[in-house]
Order: C-alpha cells, then structure tokens, then sequence
C-alpha cells in the first residue's frame, strides 16, 4: 500500500510543480498551487514553498546566492554516474535541451546511480538547510560532497528541482511571481491588489505568503531603501487613445531609469532590475547627500548632460556597470538625475495618489531643494502629439510619453496609463539567446547573435523565449568586447562556434519592417534587425513578448492598409 507524502515534504512539492509544468491554461495552474498551498499549517513551509516556486533557493532580497555554476552540477551529477562529462553527459543535455531533465533521466535509468541511493524523504526545510549548507561551501570539493548528499537522498524528480532551485528565479515551468501572487490570493482569500502590495514592499514572495496566512496584510509596509518595481509603459500609436485630453506629454529621455531613496546624507540609486547601483554615480550621491533630503523616493532618469544638453545613450554607456569611475570618466561623461515622479515623501506613500497630485508634490519638493525635474505638457489631439514627439526628436530625446493625468503609480505592471511614442520604424527589446563567433577582422569573438522575445507567460509555448531574429551589427568595438566578456558568465553550453546562453543581457534592436514566415516558432521574420543599444540597466523580465510583435505586426499591417487606400483614392480622385 503506497504511503501518501505529508504536504510539507519536498517530493510533494516537486510533484505539485512537475504537474503544473504539465498543464497549459494559467488559471488551472493557480488553482494547483492554492491547492497545494492550502495543505501547508506551517508559516516556514508556506514561505519556504512560496520562496522556492517563484524565487529559487534564496529570496531575491536577501543577497544570498547558492554560487554553484552549469558546469558544477554537469561534473558531480556525470560523476554521481560514472560517465565521461564531455563525452556522454554534455550529448545528453545537448539532446535534451536542459541540464536538469538530462540529469532526471540519468538518474531514472542508470544502474550506477540506483545503487548509491538511499531515498530519504526530506522535508522542505530540511532542503531549504542544504541549499544554505551549499552557498556556504567554497572549496569545488565542499560542494561536490553536498550535491552527492542530495543525489543520494532524492528522487529523480526531487533533483531536478532542487538543482533548478540553485539557479534563482523561475523553476521554468511557466509560472511566474504574478500567477503566485493570485494562487495566494485564492488560496487564503485575500484582495490581490493588497497582496500585489506587500509583495512590492517587502520584495519576497515568502514572506507575502506568511502575511496571507495570517491575515496581516495589511501590515505590510514600505521602508526606505528597499526599491519597489517599477511602473512601465505601453507602446501605442496617439490615434488609437480615445481620451487624449486627460493625459500629459513628457519627453523621454535617452537615460537610463533610476530610482532614488534618500534620507538625511543617505542616498542610495537603483536601477530598472532593482539593482544597487549608488557607487557608480559617485557625484550624484555627493548632490543629493549635500542637500540633507527629508526621507523620499524620486523616480526618474539618470542622463549624461553637457552644457545644458542630454546627451546620446552611448556616453552614459560608458559610466554604467563602472563600480568606481575615475577623474577621467567623471569629466568626460557627467550624469546628472532628472526627476518625474515621487513615490515617497513626508514618511507616507504616494503609490495610491493620482498623478496630477504627485505631480504637484513633485514640482514643490524638486523647486525646493533645485533639483531637475521634467516638464509636463497638456495635450489636445493626436496632432498635437505628433507635433510634441517630433519636437522631441528634435531636441535629441528619445520620444515622448503620455501619462494619464488620475493615474495611480501601477508598480511593475505595464498598463495603459503611461504610454511611450517612439521613432516610427520599429524597435523591441529582445535578449541574447545565442552568440555566434565572427569571421575576418572579427574572427576569434563573438559578433553575431540570435535574439529572442519573452513567451513566458505566453499558452502556446513552455518556454521562456523564443528566437525572433539574428543582429550582426550596430554596436561599436568598445561594445562587442564587453558582451564577450560578460558571456563568460552566461554559457550553458558550447556548440562548435555557437555559445548558447542563460538569459542575462537584453537589447533593443530596431528593424525595417515585421514580416509573417510560418517556418520560425514566433511565426514571424524581422527584417534587416540591428542593434539599437545594449540595455545593461534592464533585466530578462523586460524583455518584449511575442505578444507584442503580433500587435506591432497588426498595427504596421492596418497602417500599410489605410495608406494604401488612401493613395488608391487620391489617384481615383485625380484621375477622375
């Protein structure tokens, strides 16, 4: 008679997790993780479940990390095996498209590895303590002897998920911190806004989890110096906004988005992936930390600017990533921090008031203490709006924004209450799937690279992303060498001159034209892409989604069409 697991055994979880992997529609996979949560008593299970479905082995906010590489885990689990890696275990992940399905299978099938077993039935906090006993080995051989411990005590399943624990982030099975959020919100019946909310303040799924639980959400809090995600814009064409009178138009700029906290002479900077990035704007901290700021938050544009003019995005290259630029760095390229928004001031937040009021608190706090701020413009047709943007262009900005005037700050959801109008021609952000090495006067380098865009969250597929087209060109020398650099660590894996890479670096590549070809997975060809600019400030979570070169398809295809129309009526009219 087979024994039912307790609820709070890791087996459970992977089994719970392999059964969502398996399952198409979104809502049915939050009805399984509510399901699953509603079998766990324990506050420490509930977190740590939370946790490792949505964060991996640590929280996002803890700063821990299990420090363990592909290659790592590849020689112990070929090792655990008895195979040659290169020879036999490399073909295998190669085959199979993934490292951790190579190594379940291994496990199910392999003789050697049955022999070395004893299945134990492990608890999640008796993983969660071997994920901590791992990011504290240093030596090669520390590690190996804990990833034997793990191979030895679990099943194939409970391996394949402990080690995609390791990774951080999404366990990869489509199902992402949103749909977490809702299984959360249905599985002890809370508001979802209220817990979208304490999962922004506190920035852990675990601990959103353990406030759901116990019915203390609305304990949940902002506290300086922790970032919150930020509020993102649509892209959509000025004719298609129905109430265009209740927006404001504000140049975007070509920076680099930046949200500051400040607090007396404490200053601290984050950027888009909430990332820390204070000491590489050395004289913006001495700026702001000169002033003695009451406790705030300012989101805005971090920009290079000289005599009074915001330069291209390739200068302020040069400064990020710079943990400590030098005289010469500083003097060449000055950055200066352009406020548009203030999410906190006077020790309350400002999320849940409408733009115009944070506007006018903005516009006060910036005059006060001389700080830069945008500049706001009302607007009264499309016309206008095209007017504005090509103002815009004119000045060297990017393009133009449109706010909705009663908005609220929608952290990390991307509505329509703030659109962005760009060039025309066409731009997306994409991330480096693969690199491929160059030939010629480029040979020895990686120089031409498949990009792909986000399918997520997307039904029809079970990946990630997916290949949308392939760049071999638009970034200078300088950049090339820094992404040849920054690959080294992002190799899953070596395929003759072909590097196939984590998800890491993101760039927006601009193109001619959208084209249907039903050969590709997306479904679509992008014609003559090139790079843009490389988007060090943003993360994979940024990247465009296949959804998104549909819509760009279909409004490219209906503009094609009217034109074309209305050409056909011209020459009617005329040659009548």
């Amino acid at each position: 008679m087979k024994t039912k697991l307790p609820p709070n055994a890791f087996r459970t979880f992977a089994v719970s997790m392999q059964t969502i992997a398996d399952t198409r529609s979104t809502n049915a996979k939050i009805a399984l993780f509510a399901d699953y949560l509603k079998g766990l008593e324990d506050a420490e299970d509930i977190r740590l479940a939370c946790r490792f479905a949505g964060e991996g082995a640590f929280s996002s906010v803890s700063g821990k990390r299990a420090s363990v590489g592909h290659r790592t885990i590849g020689v112990a689990a070929a090792a655990f095996c008895e195979l040659d890696y290169d020879l036999v275990f490399r073909a295998c992940r190669t085959a199979t498209g993934s490292a951790t399905e190579s190594i379940k299978l291994l496990f199910e099938n392999l003789e050697a590895v049955h022999k070395k077993q004893s299945i134990t039935n492990l608890s999640l906090q008796k993983i969660d303590a071997l994920c901590i006993k791992l990011a504290k080995a240093r030596k090669r051989e520390d590690k190996d002897a804990v990833l034997f411990d793990v191979f030895r005590a679990l099943i194939p399943i409970e391996v394949k998920f402990f080690l995609r624990l390791l990774s951080q982030g999404s366990l990869r099975i489509g199902f992402e911190a949103r749909s977490i959020i809702n299984a959360l919100s249905k599985a002890y019946d809370a508001e979802t806004e209220q817990v979208r909310y304490a999962h922004m303040v506190t920035g852990s799924l675990g601990e959103t989890a353990v406030m759901c639980k116990s019915g203390t959400l609305a304990k949940a809090t902002f506290t300086l110096f922790n970032p919150i995600a930020f509020m993102l814009a649509s892209p959509a064409e000025p004719e298609e906004i129905d109430d265009l009178k209740n927006y404001l138009a504000e140049e975007k700029f070509d920076g680099m988005r930046c949200q500051l906290h400040a607090s007396g002479t404490e200053v601290k900077l984050y950027s888009r992936d909430l990332n820390e990035i204070t000491y590489s704007f050395p004289e913006l901290i001495d700026f702001f930390s000169n002033k003695t700021l009451p406790p705030v938050v300012l989101d805005g544009e971090i920009c290079v600017v000289k005599d009074s003019r915001i330069m291209p995005f390739q200068h302020l290259q040069k400064r990020m990533g710079v943990k400590k630029p030098g005289k010469k760095l500083l003097a060449e390229y000055p950055v200066e921090f352009i406020a548009y928004d203030v999410l906190f001031k006077d020790d309350a937040p400002l999320f849940n008031e409408p733009l115009q009021y944070r506007r006018k608190e903005l516009e006060a706090f910036c005059k006060k203490n001389s700080i830069s701020v945008t500049r706001q413009f009302p607007i009264e047709s499309a016309e206008d709006v095209r007017q504005k943007f090509n103002r815009a262009l004119e000045f060297g900005n990017e393009g133009l924004m449109l706010k909705h005037k009663n908005s609220t700050y929608e952290y990390g959801q991307r509505k329509k209450s703030w659109i962005k109008i760009k060039e025309p021609g066409g731009s997306i952000d994409t991330i480096i799937m693969y690199a491929h090495a160059g030939s010629g006067k480029r040979g020895g380098t990686y120089s031409d690279f498949t990009l792909g865009v986000s399918v997520k969250d997307d039904e029809r597929y079970t990946e990630q992303f997916i290949p949308i087209g392939k760049a071999y060109g638009g970034y200078t020398d300088e950049e090339l060498k820094k992404l040849n650099k920054a690959f080294k660590s992002l190799i899953v894996e070596r395929f003759g001159p072909t590097l196939s890479l984590k998800p890491g670096i993101v760039v927006e590549i601009e193109f001619d034209d959208i084209q249907i070809n039903k050969r590709t997975k997306a479904g679509y060809t992008l014609r003559f892409p090139r790079f843009r600019r490389i988007r060090w400030d943003l993360s994979p979570d940024d990247t465009d989604t296949l959804v998104d070169v549909e819509e760009l398809y279909r409004k490219k295809a209906e503009k094609k069409s009217r034109d074309q129309s209305e050409n056909q009526s011209f020459i009617s009219a005329d040659t009548a």
